[in-house]
């Protein structure tokens, strides 16, 4: 009876083509059929499904640690300082200062309706103070940070503690704001209350742009040179040193619709001096732009957090 013998089993010589290709691509391309794909189909690829209510419900879940990381960023900026929270003052006042100087060099040509310039450019530094605060603290919060694979938690809760640490800075420089009223002379119209609710335009409008240049930086590393000189010229875009009235009438909706914090800075300048309710249409145009921008951003931070851990 003779026995079967089984011949080892030898993998066949690559085609030509293939051998050729792997000279050039390196060694382990030799043993690639070439009819494989080089990627999976895309039918075939991973894409995270992102639920909007799931992901508002992890966020609110989330308060604790937003809370912790607020306290965390203002115990870091004001501690073991000189002057303290007392810095919150010192740059709303010097910007008042500045403009109130080149207004003078300007022989007074900026027309108030009989304010005292320096609360007429305080009313206005205000608002910008917190959104520049907001974009510029929030839109670096996810580079480079180490907490980002430690804490359990959604990633827009680090340039929301950013844009709430904006908001304490914010309120400690009203206190400059009611020094300037008791030396002018003059209380808050009766009208004031409405600034509650620019106060939420302008909160929103900062969360949208914050959370789409914090999840842009982290992929784009040029944004991070970037914000400090668009927030320089959005200063002077934004009617701070002047009023709504110097622009023109016809593109003051535009104007507004691009930019919301010029209507929110108009509001509060006729709520809190003026007397008068906010512009309807203004305030209708900055709030409605502003849940645009926080919706759009959202949804693009929530694709783009994927990849942060693996890139920041």
């Amino acid at each position: 009876m003779s026995e079967s013998v089984t011949e080892p089993y030898s993998q066949p010589e690559p085609p030509e083509p293939v051998l050729a290709a792997a000279a050039e691509r390196g060694a382990d391309w030799a043993l690639i059929p070439p009819d494989v794909a080089a990627e999976p189909p895309s039918e075939l690829r991973y894409r995270p499904v992102m639920h909007l209510a799931g992901s508002i419900g992890a966020l609110v879940r989330s308060r604790a640690i937003v809370r912790s990381l607020t306290f965390r960023d203002l115990r870091s900026t004001y501690s073991q300082e000189v002057l303290g929270i007392a810095w919150a003052l010192l740059g709303p006042v010097t910007l008042m200062v500045v403009f109130t100087f080149l207004e003078g060099r300007l022989g007074g040509g900026i027309d108030t309706q009989g304010v005292w310039y320096p609360v007429f450019a305080y009313v206005g530094i205000l608002p910008w103070t917190f959104f520049a605060n907001s974009v510029s603290g929030g839109g670096t919060s996810l580079v480079g940070n180490p907490l980002l694979n430690k804490v359990y938690a959604p990633r827009e809760v680090f340039p929301i503690a950013k844009i709430l640490s904006a908001t304490v800075t914010l309120l400690c420089a009203t206190v400059a704001l009611a020094i300037l009223f008791i030396i002018d002379g003059r209380l808050p119209s009766v009208t004031s209350y409405w600034v509650v609710p620019l106060l939420a335009i302008l909160l929103v409008f900062a969360f949208g742009i914050t959370l789409l240049i914090s999840g842009l930086t982290v992929y784009l590393r040029d944004m991070r040179h970037a914000i400090p000189l668009l927030l320089q010229l959005g200063l002077f875009l934004t009617p701070i040193i002047y009023g709504m009235d110097e622009i023109d009438e016809p593109w003051q909706n535009v104007y507004v619709a691009v930019n919301p914090v010029a209507g929110v800075i108009d509001g509060m300048r006729r709520c809190l001096l003026y007397n008068q309710a906010p512009n309807l249409v203004f305030t209708a145009i900055a709030a409605t732009a502003a849940l645009v921008w926080a919706l759009g951003a959202f949804l693009v931070f929530k694709r783009l957090e994927t990849g942060f851990a693996d890139v920041s």
